[in-house]
């Protein structure tokens, strides 16, 4: 690959217009179907996608089932928005609020967004879950039920605001749910065709009630729906912000160690040429931008400087004006091209390992960052040799260790004096070294069987962020605001309406009670059974009668005075028509994966502890239902790739030394960093979530090269000094020093996530800069005193024998 680099320092002008002209082709291609539509109907326009049931497969089977059994029962993805007045003594519960609840809920029956040319998405007005949208159900008379709007207009005194407030607590559907359990705090429920509308609808809803009267109540929206839609939206402008200040701190860092801006401007223009080649060819590919994609520049940045720090370092070192230039450019590739071509096709070996993960928006984000490593090793070994020999003589006046010091190999920086002590202490102190590094494994190892594998959309965000406020009061308040549903039906040949019979709607209540004392995190199971009991209650105006009939006509009966109120659909919400399939709706107060995962074993162990009178088949599905899948499916996936990937650049590094020994090397201080880092967390009581799933295998990609630029210029020097003790105190000299800055630019670099107000930057800013200021110090620590230790068998192969 060295020829690349010497052509491009001879005809600088050539690879300076092919590189323009190839990131101005594709970036052109790129917008042009969005900018001008139907002018390139073969590319495709940018298209964005931020909803996380997309980390499955469009025909995963539980996005399938899910996809069905929302159409059958008619279940939509709400919006909830929780009202409460502690200032009141009645609570949410007076004239005011409720007739700023009404205003709302009217309000919310009118939105509809435009999706896609002629399509809208909207609320569903229909099934609006609102004191002025739902029934109070009554004794009319013995025998009769009466079912009349709960809250047909706003009451004008506060008394009767309190009997709407009595009413609903008598009605054991609405507590708990639409109302706390204390009668103080309201719940709105407003159902969404479809949740990519969620963020929109939050948004029109707070205008609208930040236009209402101070009356002491507080409104707090949030949902699953509500905090993805959200993230989606946010991501963008996250990165917008990430991306320049990544640029800035590589730029700042750059110029603190070269301390010449014309020098160092090279390397952060090839660096955006990457970015845009690479976003430009995930466009052109047809692929969306998905919540992973977006975050390919900020990895992309960091890679690109890698190498040209490593250029950079040992022009340094060598510039002199008196020797030719075209000499030293060729002399600094000859001396870095191996190193380098090795740490591209580890690196991109470590992101295109993603790609074994069966989750598709990962898959496209190893495989795309992985092509944008190439592409920043092209503009890396032609940009910088043909910008050296473009620049004029005066832009390098006073630039160079030597024209500050009498020799480069004695550079006296603060760096260069730490590095020439630390490389003996690391070569002395070898045995001492590798005894704590031993430690370290086994107090990471203790750490990582502690790690708990969990997610939630709603964490997300800063506990500060009104949405995580909202959640937490939410879920305090009431039920729950995140929904699972338990999908039953019989399996039975003969359709004898399994869910009509007393039996059955009883082992149901039962079951729903049991479960709901059992777990803390169920707050409520609803089911065709509640409307059941309800109105059989009211048939005789007797609480006691608050139970399942003991017939199937007298439960039939039950059902064909409920088809007389204004929301008969209901039912077909919780059964179908031939009553053969029923769904129980899960009120859980958390979105954890733990917690789902936790309900999804507590029924199943409950079903087969109690069978059922009849047999009956379960699955779940719903939003928290498919995060816990994906999640799993992420985990898993993630530890495969890492594994395989582990392996194939272990086989990689081996090759490329041509020797296992120090391909094995080259692998343990990654090893160690991985182990060190989730072992913190760990310790640490973080989760194990998307984010840190996913650092595991980036890591791998971009940790290794230090070892790689190490080793591979041990072993060139050894080649010339034949003897362990001078390599040493040359490699802590210009290679060290070398790496030293990559580990600071690179480990900074990321450091700008930490701006982002989203939780996943702020734990990929901080874990991914940890790994890699680790694993460069594990480089530059334990690979020379595991050296010290191994040296003979290391290096039979560089001695010259007589």
């Amino acid at each position: 690959m060295l020829w690349l680099s010497k052509a491009a320092a001879k005809r600088r002008k050539g690879f300076f217009v092919f590189s323009l002209a190839f990131a101005f082709i594709l970036t052109t291609l790129a917008l042009a179907p969005s900018v001008m539509p139907g002018a390139l109907p073969f590319l495709k326009p940018l298209t964005i996608d931020t909803d996380p049931e997309n980390m499955l497969p469009a025909d995963a089977t539980v996005r399938v089932r899910n996809g069905e059994l929302k159409t059958v029962f008619d279940i939509y993805d709400f919006v909830v928005v929780g009202v409460l007045n502690e200032t009141h003594p009645q609570g949410v519960f007076n004239a005011k609020d409720l007739a700023n609840v009404k205003t709302l809920t009217d309000y919310a029956k009118t939105l509809s967004y435009e999706q896609r040319a002629g399509t809208f998405a909207n609320v569903i007005a229909s099934d609006i879950i609102a004191p002025s949208t739902v029934d109070n159900i009554e004794t009319e008379s013995l025998g009769a039920v009466s079912f009349t709007w709960l809250m047909k207009t706003a009451p004008s005194t506060d008394q009767e605001a309190a009997l709407i407030r009595d009413r609903m607590l008598k009605i054991p559907m609405y507590k708990g749910t639409m109302i706390s359990d204390d009668g103080a705090a309201l719940a709105l429920y407003y159902p969404l065709s479809e949740k990519s509308i969620s963020h929109a609808v939050a948004q029109d809803l707070q205008e609208l009630i930040d236009t209402f009267e101070n009356t002491g109540a507080v409104y707090h929206i949030t949902g699953l729906p509500v905090a993805e839609d959200r993230f989606g939206s946010e991501m963008f402008f996250q990165m917008a912000v990430s991306a320049p200040l990544a640029m800035l701190f590589v730029f700042g860092l750059l110029w603190l160690f070269f301390g010449h801006v014309r020098i160092i401007l090279i390397s952060l223009l090839a660096a955006m040429a990457s970015v845009i080649c690479t976003m430009a060819l995930l466009v052109l590919s047809g692929q969306t931008i998905h919540i992973m994609s977006s975050m390919i520049p900020i990895f992309i940045i960091p890679i690109a400087v890698l190498d040209d720090i490593h250029i950079l370092s040992d022009f340094y070192d060598k510039y002199t004006p008196e020797r030719d230039r075209l000499e030293i450019v060729n002399e600094v590739m000859a001396d870095l091209w191996r190193p380098m071509w090795y740490t591209t096709l580890t690196t991109a070996v470590g992101f295109a390992s993603l790609m074994l993960t069966p989750i598709p928006p990962v898959q496209v984000f190893g495989l795309f960052v992985a092509i944008g490593v190439f592409v920043a090793w092209f503009f890396t070994v032609t940009l910088l040799p043909a910008y050296f020999m473009s620049l004029p003589d005066k832009a390098l006046a006073d630039f160079g260790a030597l024209q500050t010091s009498e020799r480069a190999i004695r550079d006296q920086s603060w760096l260069g004096r730490f590095l020439r002590t630390a490389g003996p202490f690391a070569g002395h102190r070898a045995k001492s070294i590798i005894v704590l590094s031993l430690a370290l494994v086994v107090w990471a190892g203790i750490g990582i069987v502690n790690i708990s594998v969990n997610d939630n959309p709603i964490k997300w965000f800063e506990t500060s962020d009104q949405i995580r406020v909202a959640d937490r009061i939410i879920n305090e308040e009431f039920a729950g605001s995140y929904m699972a549903y338990l999908h039953l039906s019989s399996d039975s040949a003969v359709n004898d309406e399994p869910f009509k019979a007393p039996e059955t709607l009883r082992y149901i209540a039962k079951m729903s009670a049991d479960l709901e004392a059992e777990s803390n995190v169920i707050g409520k199971v609803s089911g065709l059974d509640d409307i059941v009991s309800t109105v059989y209650r009211e048939l005789y105006n007797d609480p006691a009668a608050y139970r399942i009939p003991d017939t199937r006509p007298a439960i039939a009966q039950t059902l064909l005075m409920y088809e007389n109120s204004h929301r008969p659909d209901d039912i077909w919400t919780f059964v179908t028509p031939d009553f053969q399939d029923a769904v129980l709706w899960f009120q859980l107060k958390s979105g954890d994966n733990t917690d789902m995962a936790q309900v999804e074993k507590l029924v199943g162990d409950y079903l087969n502890r109690n069978p059922p009178p009849r047999t009956l088949a379960s699955e779940w599905f719903g939003l928290t239902y498919i995060n816990l899948v994906w999640q799993d499916e992420m985990v898993t996936g993630m530890l495969k790739a890492f594994l395989g990937s582990f392996i194939v650049v272990l086989i990689l590094t081996s090759l490329l030394f041509r020797s296992l020994s120090w391909g094995i090397m080259a692998m343990i201080p990654l090893a160690l960093t991985v182990a060190t880092i989730y072992g913190a967390v760990g310790w640490a009581g973080m989760d194990y979530d998307m984010p840190t799933a996913v650092l595991s295998s980036l890591s791998l990609g971009l940790a290794v090269d230090y070892a790689i630029h190490f080793l591979a210029r041990t072993r060139e020097i050894f080649r010339r000094q034949q003897a362990w003790e001078p390599t040493l105190r040359e490699m802590f000299e210009e290679p060290s020093r070398a790496i030293s800055r990559n580990v600071i630019v690179v480990g900074v670099g990321f450091l700008p996530l930490l701006a982002a107000n989203l939780v996943p930057y702020q734990t990929v800013g901080i874990l991914i800069s940890s790994i890699l200021i680790l694993a460069g110090a594990a480089s530059l620590i334990l690979l020379p005193a595991l050296i010290s230790v191994f040296q003979k068998p290391l290096f039979h192969r560089e001695r010259i024998t007589e």
